[in-house]
């Protein structure tokens, strides 16, 4: 019985592991597209989030078949769900990959990090409550965090562009949005449904401000492999890594083990794509990821603090 229960514990730490490697690898690989081969920011969000989205419904419609539809026939669920789409996944898909574009991968996915210590701000103040020293630390951590890595400790210079700084932070907020927002459809519909629904809708929405069908960029071997790698192994496939690895591990685990992420984001954009991150860097970036470990630690009651990844 311990032997099966440690080959299913292992089994789930190589699939989180593995899927949030997937998705610092996708945010280098989108880095490369757009400032190697200009391929645009719109068309890359519009056309990952309608096939991705496709994708993940008929891979639950294999499974749930009529409960894929039935979403849509509850009125306050379509309207919840048009929300999450709209003002939760496109601003979430576009902001980051702007971040990437305007910066780097590295900096982009940490400053993305930064959403758990919105969403522990938010959820202080919509409670009327003064913060935990828990999340009075979690805040002064992510806080300081930003202040290393985008200014290099210098208050005086920006060690990225201001559009850069603007975009990983909206991302942030975003990221907040997006988890907090659905968690009633998702306790419902489950994660694929609503996920699915959303990608698709939210790329039908962004084909009105970028068709898919304009195609930008210099198209080479390079380019295409690296927008399938995008939508592919980057979105799909890590998102249901992600999924599979929640049966087998708790949501903290999942949570501090999804710090893979940034950090084989930074690495491969340090060795493949020549971003130079400085120590003083390397340290905010830690104290950002660290707020994750932080807010992932079981409570004394035994309850977990519980994320959607994304």
């Amino acid at each position: 019985m311990m032997r099966e229960k440690k080959i299913t514990r292992t089994k789930g730490i190589i699939l989180i592991l593995t899927g949030s490697i997937l998705w610092g690898v996708s945010g280098t690989v989108a880095q490369y597209v757009f400032q190697e081969q200009h391929v645009s920011v719109e068309w890359l969000t519009a056309v990952r989030l309608l096939i991705s989205g496709m994708l993940l419904l008929g891979f639950s419609y294999r499974k749930e078949k009529r409960n894929v539809w039935a979403i849509w026939k509850d009125k306050k669920d379509a309207r919840s769900l048009t929300v999450f789409s709209i003002i939760g996944m496109v601003p979430l898909q576009y902001s980051f990959l702007a971040g990437i574009q305007h910066g780097n991968a590295a900096t982009a996915t940490v400053l993305q990090f930064l959403g758990p210590a919105v969403i522990t701000c938010y959820l202080a103040i919509h409670s009327k409550r003064v913060p935990t020293l828990k999340e009075s630390c979690v805040v002064f951590l992510a806080v300081l965090g930003t202040f290393l890595l985008v200014t290099h400790g210098d208050i005086h210079r920006l060690s990225i562009s201001g559009w850069a700084l603007f975009w990983g932070l909206f991302s942030a907020v975003a990221l907040a949005f997006y988890t907090l927002q659905p968690h009633i459809l998702l306790a419902k519909w489950g994660a694929n449904i609503v996920v699915g629904w959303g990608m698709l809708v939210g790329g039908l929405a962004f084909s009105f401000i970028h068709p898919p069908w304009e195609i930008e960029g210099h198209w080479s071997f390079s380019t295409y492999a690296g927008v399938v790698f995008i939508i592919l192994f980057g979105t799909l496939i890590a998102f249901y890594f992600y999924l599979e690895s929640l049966r087998y591990l708790s949501a903290s685990e999942t949570s501090s083990l999804s710090s893979a992420e940034p950090l084989s984001a930074a690495f491969l954009s340090v060795i493949w794509l020549g971003v130079t991150f400085d120590f003083v860097q390397w340290i905010g970036a830690l104290f950002i990821i660290s707020t994750i470990f932080i807010l992932s630690a079981k409570k004394k009651d035994g309850k977990n603090v519980k994320e959607m990844g994304c």
